[in-house]
């Protein structure tokens, strides 16, 4: 009878099934590879935020970073903008309504991708703004720490056109 050594190197009887399995040209040979295999071990991916997703909250006494409070004429809003979008540190808006609020948040992105900071006070565009890719809602978020407001509920409210 002949034998052939499995990959164990067992001697297995040719003809039988576990011989067969051993063979030569068999695909997931255990040869070392040529070279070293590169390897990249990351932290997973944070799940997507939504545009306004637990952004609201009641008005603090400190907030620990600049405020920008939208009941300020739209000239210093954009100022405002212009001086800290592309800073080390975000910023807080204080609205007292659900339309403010959505429009500091489009002035906000209008002016971290160059637009027309005052253009989108006015006229906030909701169909780019809820078109935003995950990468350009986590750069916004960044930046725009919270939205803090005597009247959560409202604002909260008044930003549902923007999704979870």
């Amino acid at each position: 009878m002949t034998e052939i050594a499995d990959a164990r190197g067992s001697r297995v009887a040719v003809g039988s099934r576990r011989a067969d399995r051993y063979r030569e040209g068999v695909p997931h040979d255990s040869s070392p590879a040529p070279e070293p295999v590169a390897l990249t071990l990351s932290v997973p991916p944070r799940p997507a935020r939504g545009l306004a997703a637990d952004l609201v909250r009641p008005v603090s006494a400190d907030p620990g970073v600049e405020v920008l409070d939208l009941a300020l004429d739209d000239v210093a809003v954009s100022e405002f903008l212009v001086r800290i979008v592309h800073g080390d540190i975000g910023f807080v808006l204080r609205a007292d309504s659900g339309e403010r609020a959505l429009a500091g948040i489009a002035a906000t992105v209008a002016a971290l991708i160059g637009d027309d900071i005052p253009a989108a006070l006015a006229h906030p565009d909701l169909a780019f703004l809820t078109g935003l890719k995950p990468p350009a809602v986590e750069a916004l978020r960044e930046v725009l720490l919270a939205v803090e407001t005597a009247d959560v509920a409202a604002v909260t409210a008044g930003l549902a056109v923007l999704g979870a």
